[in-house]
């Protein structure tokens, strides 16, 4: 056989690399839910019923402080491990505490955990890691992004931050093939930091780490803002109104794994987690028209709390998530194409 022609051989390469570089749509034969019904809908209710985040792929969760970022990236990691995978969390902010990690059931002591300083210190191990058994969804979770350095950053070599942004475009490069090779999910969050070159059309805000983040990122979920949520009791005859948690919109801003732009309502409450429940609840009262809530068109209670025991009590969670999913799967129906195909066999 003759040599092939130079003009051959690199226009394969090319094509190589720019498959390498495609965002990965993800594998979806095991799904990991956020631990908000609504939100692994909005992620990819239409690709997979019930929804929820493919594995094999690149997640950042990118927002304001307070907007709860940390937890929704906790929730996931606890499903992984509640899914029979094992985790390495990395925590540049050294800020991960033992008690909140267990509201997710996360054990720090037993987890690969490590608070790295540089780009490379997250993801080299990444690449080196072998995690068992081989059919169970690993993850990698960090926490955050925009606490990394660089050797160059630390040695006030790199004042403009350029080489930080150049390292995380060769790390991600090369750690994104690992995660489809070895089915790994790798969540990540991020701060964002006031864009001063926007101008009156850009976006005021941006991610921190250059545009390799969210260029390899297959799916970024923006947390948009949070409204406190308050709760007043009396104790010893003096009313008390304390702060108990938040209230975020979550928005699906990138996807390679559905549609982008679908967002989702999710409530935090800071001793308990995402309350998947409440939500559930507001939705299905939301959608059948009704005053009180219900469950199966029967009647549970006008109260939020009375609703939401009745539900634990009677171990009704599943057929709660049921009701939701057949209630936004009408509504995804309602908003299919009624365009006749393009394309014929």
């Amino acid at each position: 056989m003759g040599r092939r022609k130079l003009s051959e051989q690199m226009e394969e390469h090319s094509n190589k690399e720019l498959e390498e570089l495609k965002p990965f749509a993800g594998n979806e034969e095991v799904m990991i839910s956020t631990g908000s019904t609504l939100l692994d809908l909005a992620i990819s209710g239409g690709r997979v019923r019930g929804g929820g985040i493919p594995s094999g792929i690149l997640v950042e969760i990118f927002g304001p402080s307070g907007t709860g970022k940390t937890v929704l990236l906790c929730e996931i990691a606890g499903n992984v491990v509640r899914q029979g995978g094992k985790i390495m969390f990395r925590d540049p902010e050294a800020r991960l505490n033992k008690q909140f990690a267990k509201l997710f059931g996360l054990n720090v002591e037993e987890t690969d955990y490590d608070i790295p300083s540089t780009v490379a210190e997250v993801f080299e191990p990444v690449r080196k890691w072998n995690p068992e058994p081989k059919d169970k969804v690993h993850g990698v979770f960090v926490d955050s992004l925009a606490a990394l350095t660089t050797e160059w950053e630390a040695d006030g070599k790199d004042q403009y931050g350029m080489r930080r942004a150049k390292e995380f475009s060769e790390q991600l490069r090369l750690t994104c093939r690992t995660l489809r090779e070895k089915n790994l999910i790798m969540v990540c969050s991020n701060q964002v930091r006031q864009n001063l070159d926007a101008g009156p059309y850009g976006q005021k805000y941006k991610a921190p780490g250059g545009e390799a983040v969210g260029f390899y990122s297959s799916l970024r979920l923006r947390c948009i803002g949070a409204q406190k949520i308050t709760e007043e009791k009396t104790v010893r005859g003096n009313k008390i109104k304390k702060v108990i948690g938040v209230e975020t919109e979550i928005e699906v801003f990138k996807s390679s794994v559905w549609k982008p732009f679908n967002r989702a309502t999710v409530t935090i409450i800071y001793d308990y987690g995402i309350d998947d429940i409440k939500e559930n609840l507001k939705f299905v009262k939301e959608m059948t028209g009704g005053s009180v809530y219900t469950l199966g068109g029967e009647k549970l209670s006008n109260s939020i709390k009375e609703a939401i025991r009745i539900v634990e009590e009677d171990n009704l969670e599943e057929k709660l998530r049921e009701e939701v999913i057949e209630l936004w799967e009408e509504i995804e129906g309602a908003f299919g194409s009624e365009r006749k195909s393009r394309f014929y066999t």
